[in-house]
């Protein structure tokens, strides 16, 4: 399960270069902190490895800087450099667009200084995970290793920015955090005061947002790149960039060691088994995944949300001693050449979530329990992808529906969403992980009497009889749906559930979310091209719910929730058929999900069978 225990010890002293401005092709320039290796209080004058990290949440803040001393200590020259238009880089910032040419200025930049030996390795969560990803997607020479932990796009479009042709409301709650350390805030105390009463729940409140009548108006390089997102729904070439859609470059990218590392409550897990997958197979790497049970960047931690995957789910202690030391062991074994015992174990590495005994731990989380799990391929070899199927009486299983009992149906109205509780999300107040799905007060748009979220009309639900025996699934998960709509365009949703049985501690039981997922129905044939439906016709749609690895313990059942909103996870079909991220009307509608011998509705589990 280790990667190794043996702690890194300084061996150096640290002198840091302030505010340097490297030029960028355009003239922009970019300010960078540089930490350097020294002795007695000056720098030592011979190269060393590099490590960069280029983030948007101020290279001068205690973490990174905290960070930074520690690599240098341990002989690396460290550098860390604003994004454009953030704290005291030059130009404006647009979120996403200028990090592939920029990454690689600046590796550049790098390897022409005398402290550097021509090889840098990068590292950064999220945001500077979608920095890495975008410079690597040029192929800069020089870059020589990286850590990509909780980011780097293999496509914005399919999901993490838009989703599936939905937008991720996430996008929203950051861009308002963003703007209140923007430049004119930091320059306008009025801007920043009007700033600091706006919040995303008030705000979700009116949605779509409009250009100068947003909470964004007085940061206009924020709105601009929000309201962009939010109205390109078609997969244009504005998504088709370095740093949005990893996977058209991966001919390119760098062929150089890279871990790709994340969560299964994570926003970014598609994308990070996405571009494992997609680069595992054409490069010599090695490449290597690591997916722990966690929400965004939260690895040091046991649990996600409610449930608690016990004392081993977390790195520290258990993969290494810390984050940091973690780390210097990868960047040991690439820059440095030292045997770390990385190099001997296999590509990738899992936690399996489950096993637990469902009680209540001493700090009041769902004991769910889980393993740590070498492997050497993705999908894992020996996976049995079995077809569940959905039937009239709210089964699920892997018989094919027989009869004619033809749909079942219920209205989505866009004013009454299904609230999100929990799931791969960041970004907003909105609490991520695994929780009961069950409403309560501390959900945005949850109502009282805070019911489950199963007696709502409008989710529509199917699941197995109750398991006579232990069921592992992990793997990617794919809803195949027949539908149909009284609309012209409208969205599907699928929620895969692990419905635990009751105990004295959970008297109801738990009902533990693993992965969920939305399709808008007008880009169901392309996501170049929307396309409307004709009300009352059946369509099938087909889409990938995010991975998952869970084994559902005997007692347990399989649960897929089937609806139409997810909100805010998502934002809300209008139901109009109207541009989206412009409509002013709603409608309700009469939707429909098929489940008969013609239109078999069903979800794909990736079963593992027991070893």
């Amino acid at each position: 399960m280790q990667y190794s225990k043996v702690r890194s010890e300084p061996s150096y002293q640290v002198f840091i270069e302030k505010d340097i401005m490297v030029d960028m092709r355009d003239g922009v320039r970019l300010a960078t902190d540089v930490y350097r290796p020294a002795i007695n209080g000056r720098p030592i004058q011979r190269p060393f490895p590099v490590l960069l990290q280029r983030t948007p949440y101020n290279k001068a803040a205690d973490r990174m800087a905290e960070e930074a001393r520690y690599f240098c200590e341990r002989g690396y020259v460290v550098v860390l450099q604003d994004n454009r238009g953030r704290y005291k880089s030059e130009g404006y910032f647009h979120k996403y667009t200028a990090d592939a040419n920029d990454g690689y200025d600046c590796v550049q930049w790098i390897a022409k200084q005398p402290w550097s030996n021509e090889t840098t390795g990068t590292y950064g969560t999220s945001y500077g995970a979608h920095t890495q990803g975008a410079m690597a997607a040029m192929n800069p020479p020089n870059l020589s290793t990286m850590i990509v932990d909780c980011g780097a796009f293999s496509n914005a479009y399919m999901s993490s920015a838009r989703h599936n042709g939905a937008y991720e409301l996430r996008q929203l709650g950051w861009g308002i955090s963003q703007a209140k350390l923007s430049k004119e805030a930091t320059e306008d105390p009025v801007i920043a005061k009007y700033l600091e009463t706006v919040t995303p729940d008030d705000w979700f409140q009116q949605l779509p947002w409009r250009k100068g009548h947003s909470p964004l108006k007085w940061t206009p390089d924020y709105e601009e790149y929000i309201l962009e997102q939010w109205t390109r729904g078609d997969y244009d070439d504005y998504w088709k960039k370095p740093g949005m859609a990893g996977e058209l470059f991966y001919d390119a990218w760098s062929d150089i060691p890279q871990l790709h590392m994340g969560g299964w409550y994570d926003s970014y897990t598609r994308t990070t088994f996405e571009n494992y997958i997609g680069l595992s197979k054409i490069k010599k790497g090695p490449i290597r995944l690591l997916m722990g049970p966690w929400t965004h960047g939260q690895r040091s931690l046991t649990y996600s949300g409610d449930v608690d995957f016990g004392p081993i789910a977390c790195l520290d202690g258990n993969l290494a001693e810390d984050w940091n030391d973690f780390r210097t062991m990868w960047f040991d074994t690439w820059l440095k050449g030292l045997q770390t015992g990385i190099q001997e174990q296999p590509p990738i590495l899992l936690f399996i979530m489950g096993g637990g005994d469902g009680r209540k731990n001493v700090k009041g989380r769902m004991n769910h329990g889980g393993y740590w799990r070498h492997e050497n391929e993705w999908p894992l070899a020996r996976t049995q992808f079995t077809p569940y199927y959905l039937h009239g009486d709210g089964d699920l299983s892997p018989e094919r529906p027989a009869g004619r009992d033809p749909m079942t149906t219920y209205q989505f109205d866009p004013g009454n969403p299904v609230p999100t509780l929990g799931g791969n999300f960041s970004g907003l107040n909105t609490l991520a992980g695994a929780f009961h799905q069950q409403e309560r007060p501390d959900f945005y748009a949850c109502k009282p009497p805070y019911l489950p979220l199963s007696s709502r009309p409008d989710v529509c639900v199917f699941q197995t009889p109750i398991l006579q025996e232990d069921m592992e699934v992990t793997g990617p998960v794919t809803v195949n749906l027949w539908i149909s709509s009284s609309a012209l365009d409208t969205d599907f949703t699928a929620k895969l559930i692990d419905v635990c049985p009751p105990n004295p501690d959970y008297p109801a039981g738990y009902q533990m979310n693993l992965t969920d997922s939305i399709m808008r129905v007008r880009y169901r044939n392309s996501w170049e091209k929307a396309e409307m439906m004709k009300p009352g016709q059946v369509y099938k749609v087909s889409f990938p719910l995010y991975p998952t690895g869970n084994l559902f313990k005997k007692g347990h059942r399989i649960r897929l929730d089937i609806s139409s909103s997810n909100f805010p996870r998502f934002d809300v079909n209008p139901n109009t058929g109207e541009p989206l991220g412009r409509e002013r009307r709603r409608l309700v509608a009469e939707n429909s999900v098929h489940h008969s011998s013609q239109h078999p509705s069903h979800v794909v589990l990736p079963i593992v069978p027991a070893k």
